[in-house]
């Protein structure tokens, strides 16, 4: 057992399935109390009645005040999971650019703003948000993906940066391909870069617990991504070099 998470309040949101399920059912059976949200109401309940906890379903950024009183009065640890995988190019619709920073970015933003100041004050508390690699690196053929999960390790790297210092604890999951229905929504592009490495929603869950243990900011459930994120940083021109042959590869193939 995970002594942080004994007993804790815990908040999963985009529980309903995949990652979000994963991590929702390793908290509960590390014998913390869970929160299981996400949009489909009936998957959120699902997953709940399967590992006793309580289902808040509903927008993940909107919950907090609800999710506080299911779990009476105190959310220790909170898991912005949900997210969404929106292809495309600088010329995607608008409103796809808007829903893909609302939930990837803003509703992370929303519920730190609700969050923090009961944790400041306490002098602790556990933000972890599931970026992607995507969020490191880039994803072909997914602009609005991969931009604003850049966002999203931003923010999660400043709340870290701003808030340790009195209690906050920070994780960032940063997985590659995950078998999840969002990999299989991934397309062509799914095909040709995640799906050869991917693993299953349980090992996440495994490596951000490991990352608990160790007190680590970021969380790697494909360690090559080190590699790649050494690479792009010492070589940028090298390794864009290298990206745009893998978008000419895909490019070739469809």
């Amino acid at each position: 057992m995970v002594e942080a998470v004994q007993d804790a309040g815990v908040v999963v949101t985009g529980a309903g399935g995949g990652i979000g399920a994963a991590l929702a059912r390793r908290f509960a059976a590390e014998g913390a109390r869970v929160v299981v949200n996400d949009l489909d109401a009936d998957g959120a309940k699902a997953v709940a009645d399967e590992i006793g906890g309580i289902a808040v379903p509903g927008d993940a950024s909107a919950i907090v005040a609800d999710a506080r009183e299911a779990l009476g009065g105190t959310v220790d640890i909170y898991c912005a999971n949900a997210g969404v995988a929106s292809g495309g190019t600088e010329a995607a619709d608008p409103a796809v650019w808007e829903l893909a920073w609302d939930v990837n970015v803003m509703a992370h933003v929303r519920a730190a703003h609700a969050l923090l100041p009961d944790w400041l004050e306490r002098g602790g508390g556990r933000f972890v948000s599931t970026v992607s690699a995507a969020g490191l690196l880039t994803m072909i053929g997914a602009a609005p993906y991969s931009v604003t999960k850049h966002g999203a390790y931003a923010f999660a790297e400043w709340l870290s940066l701003t808030y340790r210092h009195r209690g906050l604890k920070v994780h960032a999951i940063c997985p590659q391909g995950v078998r999840t229905a969002m990999l299989t929504a991934s397309g062509s592009a799914g095909d040709l870069v995640l799906q050869p490495t991917a693993i299953e929603p349980d090992d996440v869950a495994d490596a951000l617990f490991k990352g608990i243990e160790e007190d680590r900011f970021l969380i790697l459930p494909h360690p090559e991504v080190a590699e790649y994120y050494q690479a792009r940083a010492a070589e940028p021109d090298r390794w864009l070099t290298g990206m745009n042959r893998l978008q000419q590869q895909w490019e070739t193939a469809r």
